[in-house]
């Protein structure tokens, strides 16, 4: 198996607009950070884990441009604003596989209804919604995926775990049921967005206390902000089972 970081930043992506903190102004490119997205490759499919507004430039870099399904987290923008981009995989397929909580199927339909209706404009994407529930694993081709609860502030979103990964994004709090399908697994990727607490999304601190419970191989921290200090600052300031993932990082898992 193996997980290719599309993105790595926060809703704002890094550097953020108008800003000329010092993170912003780095020349590293490990503090120039897309949405956070990722592609697993596994038995023989390309799994997209969310699409966020930044999927076409991220594709246009990606080692292997070949997808076979789309698995979303929760429908904020910044993972699912790039949708309308997989209209070339559309054209491939008839309609593109999207594996999504109920209430991201409604708010899909409301934000791009035109590849929704009955009658669509010729050209238009078209997706096939098909529902997951936390708890109950899917199969993608012959891929089991189980959907984690995770709590994102007080909104129930989807983590996954798919053979020896864990995927959570946007955390503040982890139900001990998702704890424990993660615990002791081989790579956990987990969202770690500053230093500073942060009312839906785990900081830095938080990340590691809840590496430290899982207790993963080893684990990369995704989903960070302008806030989280430069990349060279941070060196040796991790445990050793965890790294910064960066943009474009591919792991073999």
């Amino acid at each position: 198996m193996q997980l290719e970081f599309l993105g790595t930043g926060t809703s704002t992506g890094v550097p953020l607009i108008g800003c000329g903190c010092d993170v912003c102004r780095s020349s590293d490119p490990r503090d120039k950070r897309l949405r956070a997205s990722a592609i697993v490759r596994t038995g023989g499919l390309n799994i997209l884990i969310d699409c966020g507004p930044d999927f076409r430039t991220q594709m246009l870099q990606a080692s292997d441009t070949q997808l076979d399904a789309l698995i979303v987290t929760h429908s904020h923008y910044d993972h699912v604003g790039g949708i309308d981009d997989l209209r070339p995989y559309c054209a491939a397929t008839g309609e593109f596989p999207v594996y999504c909580q109920d209430d991201v199927a409604a708010d899909l339909r409301a934000r791009v209804p035109y590849c929704f209706r009955e009658h669509p404009y010729p050209g238009a994407p078209r997706f096939g919604l098909i529902p997951i529930v936390a708890y109950r694993p899917f199969q993608v081709g012959d891929v089991t995926i189980e959907p984690l609860r995770v709590m994102h502030a007080k909104l129930p979103i989807i983590g996954f775990k798919i053979g020896k990964l864990g995927y959570i994004t946007d955390a503040k709090t982890l139900p001990e049921a998702t704890i424990d399908a993660l615990r002791g697994i081989d790579t956990l990727v987990i969202n770690a967005l500053r230093l500073e607490e942060h009312f839906s999304h785990f900081n830095l601190e938080e990340s590691l206390a809840m590496v430290a419970e899982i207790k993963p191989r080893r684990a990369f921290l995704t989903h960070m902000s302008h806030d989280m200090p430069r990349m060279a600052t941070m060196e040796g300031r991790l445990p050793a089972n965890v790294q910064f993932a960066y943009d474009r990082m591919i792991i073999e898992i």
